[in-house]
């Protein structure tokens, strides 16, 4: 055992939650290791070639506003970027972006190689070192120690990683990679409490073997959007996604061989993911479905590798082939890389706390799918709240915690460790009930000062946010000032704008609250002050949703009554036996902080709720008594 260095934060890992996790960390001051099994697959995608969508889109939004990464490389490495949504309201809306694999790999190892205070080595880590419940430090493989005051575990789904499919098994990572042995055993030693999950990918096939004229082509949008609010891409060449159909022949080849999946097999040990799941398990579960639609996404610019998204499957690679070669456009495909399953080992995320450090042991860390989620955005979330928090718990401040009134990066993390989850976790819109209030498009306006605040924020990001904020406050203040007459004059400029005349004279905001209207229009024909785009978008929002979001502002009081009753660390669930048994367990395990957080464990009724109420009432009582 060799002791090469001290660092202050190591951070097991270089996918997207390794990444963001190392960066935050190292740019808030502290001397920070990123180990990774191979330098030449730091942020990997080695699923879809794709960043965002509905609520994943939210997350990266958030991160950028917060001071990540995520979403800056995504907008560099894009090769087509849709709005999605678009006929539903705001909330639901969100970007998402087809990248250029290699390319976003490129950018982020360009990045984490250029951060001061951040040294990235290629590492097997094969333990984890505690002492007296504390982390020391890591060892690898080789026998080199790397002392730490903080270890985040980004493990991803290499630990104990198995690939398989049809009659193939073997222990690796995802693409082959090497598979973490060792660490796992050195997990389970020290305490933690493990869960086997697994996930899949579908096959890559050869653009030149694809009949595209069979397809639907899918356009990317006109207008350029950006994930970052500080990037300053405003053109972006970018190329179609195709849309085809699996049909009844493709179902029966892949019923006749369900006894060759490893998913129908038994051979699959790990929980799958319930809202990704694989062409067998689509063709079981809705076998009145005569068809399943599939995209054709191309991986990058400069590869042929064409990734077949919905077609994820562990049958025999033959069997692969041969199905596809029934679909629409593929039917002289060929396969350059086969589907599989993956199944890895991660934590139980109960045993975290809100600032994702492990309850039972001091500076240990863990994000991403190490926690049991799925997907690169909420891996990059997790990664970046953890790496906030190694280093504010390092400089003696308090962490950083997110409400689920602040963000969708909330909503995952309470979720996670209040709620646990028993198959892999991905984050929708349906998860968040204040979604009103959490919009892709006010990111920024409801994080940035908070990446100000931890240190992450650039004074150039901070002086762009500001300028944009106190334009779109000195709008909505102007619309609010402005009354219109129903003048003659005022009335040919409604008209023109497709809106009906006044009958009585109108506030402006109250104008802008018509559907047809928007500030745009009203700068136009009325002289109000210019904004950008994205501005005026914003006003559009704020204004016409306003009832909406007052209402929801209403929510967050009350829900924050129960949130700010604060439950005592030396609380005895086990004597309160006015409790549910099921409670009792619970709440004596996940020890959680708050009134509102117990509220959200499963199996805490109302009626226990109201025994906790009463219980601090008392305890207050005697508290003034004494």
């Amino acid at each position: 055992m060799i002791v090469v260095d001290h660092y202050d934060v190591v951070v097991i890992g270089a996918g997207h939650a390794g990444c963001e996790a190392a960066l935050a960390a190292a740019r808030l001051g502290q001397k920070t290791l990123l180990a990774t099994l191979s330098m030449d697959n730091i942020a990997l995608m080695p699923c879809n070639p794709s960043v965002g969508g509905p609520a994943k889109g939210h997350l990266v939004r958030e991160i950028d506003a917060l001071g990540g990464q995520m979403g800056i490389a995504a907008d560099e490495a894009c090769i087509q970027m849709r709005m999605l949504n678009t006929g539903k309201g705001y909330a639901v809306q969100a970007l998402r972006a087809q990248a250029d694999k290699p390319l976003y790999h490129t950018i982020m190892k360009r990045t984490v190689e250029n951060q001061e205070n951040l040294d990235v080595k290629q590492l097997m880590i094969d333990k984890l070192l505690i002492k007296n419940g504390a982390v020391q430090g890591v060892e690898a493989e080789t026998g080199e120690v790397f002392e730490a005051d903080c270890v985040i575990l980004a493990t991803g789904t290499y630990l104990r990683g198995r690939i398989l499919y049809g009659e193939v098994a073997y222990m690796a990572g995802p693409n082959g990679q090497r598979s973490a042995m060792n660490l796992t055993g050195s997990l389970q030693e020290a305490g933690l409490q493990l869960m086997r999950f697994k996930t899949g990918t579908p096959a890559r096939v050869d653009r030149r073997s694809i009949d595209f004229s069979k397809t639907e082509p899918q356009y990317g949008d006109d207008v350029v959007r950006n994930f970052s609010f500080i990037s300053p891409i405003t053109q972006r060449r970018q190329v179609p996604c195709y849309l085809t159909y699996t049909n009844p022949r493709t179902h029966k080849i892949i019923r006749d061989n369900l006894h060759r999946s490893c998913m129908f097999n038994g051979t699959i040990e790990g929980v799958g993911p319930r809202y990704c799941p694989s062409i067998e398990s689509k063709i079981v579960r809705f076998a009145d479905k005569s068809r399943h639609q599939l995209f054709l996404e191309p991986e990058g610019l400069e590869t042929n590798e064409v990734y077949v998204q919905g077609m994820s499957s562990s049958l025999p690679a033959e069997i692969q082939v041969a199905f596809m070669q029934t679909i629409p456009g593929l039917e002289h495909c060929k396969m350059m890389r086969a589907g599989y399953a993956i199944e890895y080992d991660c934590l139980d995320p109960l045993q975290l706390k809100a600032s994702l450090e492990h309850k039972q042991i001091s500076g240990l860390f863990s994000a991403g799918q190490s926690n049991g989620t799925s997907g690169y955005e909420e891996a990059a979330a997790q990664g970046l709240i953890a790496g906030i928090n190694a280093a504010r718990k390092l400089q003696g401040k308090k962490p950083l915690i997110l409400g689920r009134s602040d963000a969708y990066i909330g909503v995952l993390i309470d979720d996670l460790v209040t709620k646990g989850t028993a198959e892999p976790y991905r984050m929708m819109t349906s998860r968040a009930e204040y979604r009103l209030l959490l919009r892709q498009d006010n990111a920024d306006l409801r994080l940035t000062q908070k990446g100000r605040d931890v240190g992450l924020v650039t004074d150039a990001r901070y002086d762009a946010f500001t300028k944009k904020r106190d334009a779109i406050e000195r709008a909505l203040t102007e619309l609010s000032r402005i009354n219109l007459a129903p003048s003659e004059e005022n009335q040919t400029r409604i008209v023109a704008m497709g809106s009906v005349p006044l009958k009585s004279s109108i506030n402006m905001a109250d104008l802008l609250r018509r559907p047809e209207i928007s500030y745009e229009k009203l700068q136009r024909a009325f002289g109000l002050m210019p904004l950008s785009p994205i501005e005026a978008e914003e006003v559009d929002v704020q204004v016409k949703y306003k009832g909406y979001i007052e209402k929801q502002k209403q929510e967050v009081v009350r829900a924050m009554k129960l949130e700010n009753r604060l439950l005592p660390d030396d609380i005895d669930y086990k004597q309160m036996h006015e409790l549910s048994s099921e409670a009792m367990e619970k709440l004596d395990k996940q020890r959680p902080v708050s009134i509102g957080q117990a509220s959200r464990i499963s199996g805490v009724s109302p009626a226990d709720i109201s025994v906790l109420m009463v219980y601090l009432e008392t305890r207050r009582r005697k508290g003034e008594e004494a």
